[in-house]
C-alpha cells in the first residue's frame, strides 16, 4: 500500500517495549479468533502444559538441590572425622534392621562408611555401612532418613566417624559386594533418585513444547496471517487533502464520516443500517488511498484484503477467509474492512463454479442489514472496477450497499492540478513556469496513478541526466509510460519498411491537418494547439509490435457528430490511401490492419447502432446482442457500411493525391531525423509551401 507509513514512521510509532508487546498480543488474539475449535483447544492445552511441566521440573530440581546440600553437609562432617577413604572388606556385611536413626541411637558405632554414586545433575545414590560389634550393617536410607541422618551428624558422637567413598574408587572386591547390595535394595531406592530422571524429562518436555509453539506461531503469523492484518490509523501516511481534483468524491466520503460520527442523529430519521459502502470505478483512481484516509479521519484500524485472493479454487475457501475476517473485525468492534478488486463477487450468482457462489453468498450474509449492534459498527468498503454499462450486477448484492461512490477519470483541470501537486513535491528540482498544456492533453483518459507514474519517470530521467525536470522531460516520460519502450535498431537497416511506415504515418497526419486548416479562424498557432498528433516516429514499439507510431492526444469530445465520425474514418484510412498512392494497390501492406479494424467498428456503430445513413433511426446492434448470430451483420447494414467506406476512402485518397509532393518532402525529412514533433512537422510544411509559392 502506497498510503502506509514509511519505515521510519513505523519505527517511531513502535518505540518502547509496551507498544511492541501490545501489538504482538493483538496479532496473537487476531490469529486465535480465526482458528478452528480444534486448534483453539490444542493451543489452550499447550498453554496449560508448558507452565505445568516447567513448574514440576523446577520443583523436582529444587528437591534434588536440597538433597545434594544434605550430602555436602555429610561430606563436610565426614571430613572432620578420621577421613578414612577405604572400605573395610574384612568384616562381614549384613542388612540392617529397623530404621537407620534407631540403629545409630541403640547400637555402638565404630565407623560409618557412606558409599555414593552421582546421578543426574545434583542428585546422588548412596548406601551406608555401619561398623558395629564386628559387623557392617548395610542401609539404603530413604529421603526422610537421609535428612535426619544429616541433621544429627553435626552434633552426634558418631558424626566424627563418618567416611565418604565414591563408588568409582572401590576395589574389585568392593564393587562385587555393592552389586549384590544393589540387587537387594533395588526396590527401596529413595524418591530423590527416582525423581531425578523425571525432572530431566519434564524440563526437556517443557522446553520442547515452548519452542514448538513459538515456531508454530511464527510460521502462522508470517504466512497465512500475513494477508489478514489490521493497520492502525497512525500507520497511514498522508491525508485526504493529498487527493487533488476529487472534490465531488471527497464530499461523498465526508458524508460517510458525518454519518458514522453522528449515528444517533441519523437514527432519529430512521437511518440505522450497517455501513456498507461500494467504491466503483477504473483502476488507479484512488479507491484504496481514499479508504485508508477515511480510516485515518475516523481513527479506526483498517484491514486491506484483495477479493481476488478469496477465489482459492476450493469449495468454502473464500467463505472461510471471509469468516475469519469477520471474526477479527468483531474482536475490534470498531474498524474498517476494505475488499479490493471485488468485481467478480458482484456478478450474478448461478451458472458459475460452486465455490464462487459460496464466496458471494457468505459476503451477502456478512453485509446483511440484520446485524447485532456490535456488527453494525464495522464499516465494510467493497471496491471494484465494476461498470454498470457493461456488467450486470447481482441485485441482492446491490441492495446491501446504502452508499455508492463512483470514481472517475480526472478532467482537464483536475489533471493539471494533479500533475502540479506531484511536481510541487519536487519543487527544488523542477523548472519554474512549465507549459503543461501538451502533457495535460496527451493524458486524456488517464488515471491519477498514471499521472504520478509519469512524474516519477520524469524524475528518474532527470536524475540520470543530471538536469532539472522540464516540459520536454515530462513529455518524454509520458511517451515512455503511455507508448512504451521504443528502439531504432529494429527498423534502422530496413530502408523499404522505413519508407512505407513514413508514407503511412504522414497519410494519417496530413488528412487530419487538412481538416484543421479548413476550420473557421484557422491559423498555425491554433493548429499547433488543436492538432492531436504530438510526434511521428519511425522507432519500433514492442508493446504494440509496430515498426513506427504516432504519439497523439486523446479525443476530449464525448459526443461525436456524424461529421466527427467521418473525419475519424478518413484519418484512419489515410495510411492505406497514401500507401496506394505511392506504391500502387499491390504495394499496400498489412500495417493498416488495426486502422481497418477501427474503421469497421466506427462504421458499424454509425450504421448499425445509430441508424445513420438510414431512413429510420434504429439500433439493430442491440438486437444482435440477443441473437444467436451476434457476430453476423445483416445484408443492408453491410452494404451501407461498404458504400460509406468506399466513399470516404475515395475522398481521402483525393486529398492525399493533391498533397503528394508535400508528402515526398516530409518522408525524406522523417527518414533523416527518425522522428519529428508536431512543431517540427508544421515548420517543414510551412517552409515547403513557402518555396512552392
Amino acid at each position: 500500500m502506497s498510503d502506509l507509513s514509511k519505515p521510519s514512521d513505523a519505527a517511531a510509532d513502535s518505540t518502547g517495549s509496551w507498544p511492541v508487546i501490545k501489538k504482538t498480543a493483538g496479532r496473537l488474539l487476531d490469529w486465535f479468533v480465526i482458528q478452528p475449535v480444534i486448534v483453539k483447544l490444542t493451543v489452550l492445552v499447550l498453554a496449560v502444559l508448558i507452565p505445568a511441566t516447567a513448574i514440576y521440573s523446577f520443583t523436582l530440581i529444587q528437591k534434588q538441590a536440597a538433597m545434594a546440600e544434605q550430602v555436602k553437609t555429610m561430606t563436610v562432617a565426614g571430613q572432620a572425622g578420621e577421613g578414612v577413604w577405604e572400605l573395610n572388606d574384612k568384616l562381614p556385611v549384613v542388612f540392617g534392621s529397623g530404621s537407620l536413626p534407631s540403629f545409630l541411637e541403640s547400637k555402638p558405632v565404630e565407623r560409618i562408611t557412606v558409599v555414593y554414586e552421582p546421578l543426574l545433575w545434583n542428585a546422588s545414590e548412596r548406601i551406608i555401612l555401619i561398623e558395629s560389634q564386628g559387623r557392617q550393617y548395610a542401609y539404603y536410607p530413604s529421603d526422610m532418613e537421609t535428612r535426619i541422618f544429616t541433621d544429627k551428624a553435626v552434633t552426634a558422637p558418631w558424626g566424627a566417624k563418618l567416611a565418604f567413598i565414591p563408588r568409582s574408587e572401590l576395589k574389585p572386591g568392593g564393587v562385587a559386594l555393592f552389586e549384590r547390595l544393589d540387587q537387594r535394595f533395588a526396590g527401596a531406592r529413595p524418591q530423590a533418585g527416582k525423581d531425578s530422571w523425571k525432572a530431566g524429562v519434564s524440563g526437556v518436555l517443557s522446553a520442547t513444547l515452548m519452542l514448538g509453539v513459538l515456531a508454530f506461531l511464527y510460521l502462522q503469523l508470517k504466512g497465512q496471517f500475513k494477508s489478514l492484518k489490521f493497520i492502525e490509523p497512525a500507520q497511514v501516511h498522508g491525508s485526504i487533502d493529498d487527493l487533488v481534483g476529487m472534490d465531488d468524491i471527497k464530499a461523498e466520503v465526508a458524508q460517510i464520516k458525518d454519518q458514522y460520527e453522528r449515528g444517533a442523529a441519523y437514527a432519529e430519521y430512521g437511518i440505522s443500517k450497517p455501513f456498507n459502502v461500494m467504491f466503483s470505478g477504473p483502476a488507479g483512481t484512488g479507491k484504496t488511498k481514499l479508504a485508508s484516509y477515511l480510516a485515518k479521519e475516523l481513527r479506526l484500524p483498517i484491514l486491506f484484503h484483495s477479493a481476488a485472493n478469496l477465489e482459492t479454487g476450493f469449495v468454502a475457501g473464500g467463505s472461510n477467509t471471509l469468516s475469519r475476517i469477520m471474526a477479527m473485525a468483531k474482536r475490534r468492534k470498531h474498524c474498517i474492512v476494505f475488499l479490493d478488486e471485488a468485481q467478480d463477487l458482484f456478478m450474478k450468482r448461478g451458472g458459475r463454479r460452486k465455490f464462487d457462489d459460496d464466496t458471494a453468498n457468505t459476503l451477502l450474509s456478512v453485509l446483511d442489514g440484520v446485524r447485532s449492534k456490535n456488527d453494525a459498527e464495522i464499516i465494510w468498503i467493497v471496491a471494484s472496477n465494476f461498470n454498470s454499462e457493461t456488467m450486470e450486477m447481482d441485485e441482492a448484492m446491490l441492495r446491501r450497499f446504502q452508499m455508492k461512490v463512483d470514481f472517475r477519470m480526472p478532467n482537464r483541470e483536475e489533471r493539471l492540478a494533479i500533475i502540479g501537486h506531484y511536481l510541487s513535491q519536487r519543487a527544488g528540482k523542477v523548472l519554474p513556469d512549465l507549459d503543461l498544456r501538451h502533457l495535460v492533453d496527451v493524458t486524456e483518459g488517464r488515471s491519477p496513478a498514471d499521472l504520478e507514474t509519469i512524474v516519477n519517470q520524469a524524475g528518474i530521467a532527470a536524475v540520470q541526466a543530471g538536469e532539472m525536470i522540464d516540459a520536454a522531460t515530462l513529455m518524454q516520460a509520458a511517451e515512455r509510460v503511455l507508448v512504451g519502450n521504443v528502439n531504432t535498431n529494429t527498423t534502422q537497416e530496413r530502408a523499404r519498411d522505413r519508407r512505407i511506415i513514413a508514407v503511412h504515418e504522414w497519410g494519417h497526419f496530413l488528412v487530419d491537418l487538412e481538416h484543421e486548416r479548413q476550420l473557421p479562424n484557422s491559423n498555425w498557432e491554433q493548429i499547433l494547439a488543436d492538432m492531436k498528433t504530438i510526434k511521428i516516429s519511425l522507432k519500433a514499439n514492442p508493446r504494440t509490435n509496430a515498426l513506427g507510431f504516432v504519439f497523439h492526444k486523446q479525443g476530449s469530445n464525448l459526443l461525436k457528430t456524424k461529421s466527427d465520425i467521418e473525419h475519424d474514418v478518413r484519418v484512419l484510412l489515410g495510411g492505406m490511401a497514401n500507401e496506394e498512392l505511392f506504391f500502387g494497390e499491390e504495394g499496400t501492406t498489412n500495417g493498416a490492419h488495426n486502422d481497418i479494424t477501427r474503421v469497421t467498428q466506427l462504421l458499424h456503430h454509425a450504421v448499425g447502432e445509430m441508424g445513420m445513413y438510414r431512413k429510420t433511426r434504429l439500433n439493430f446492434g442491440s438486437l444482435a446482442k440477443d441473437s444467436r448470430r451476434s457476430g453476423e451483420v445483416d445484408e443492408e447494414t453491410r452494404s451501407i457500411m461498404e458504400a460509406q467506406s468506399e466513399r470516404l476512402y475515395g475522398e481521402t485518397k483525393a486529398v492525399l493525391a493533391r498533397l503528394k509532393p508535400l508528402t515526398e518532402h516530409l518522408v525524406g525529412k522523417l527518414l533523416e531525423a527518425g522522428e519529428m514533433s508536431l512543431s517540427e512537422a508544421l515548420y517543414q510544411i510551412r517552409s515547403f509551401e513557402a518555396k512552392v509559392v
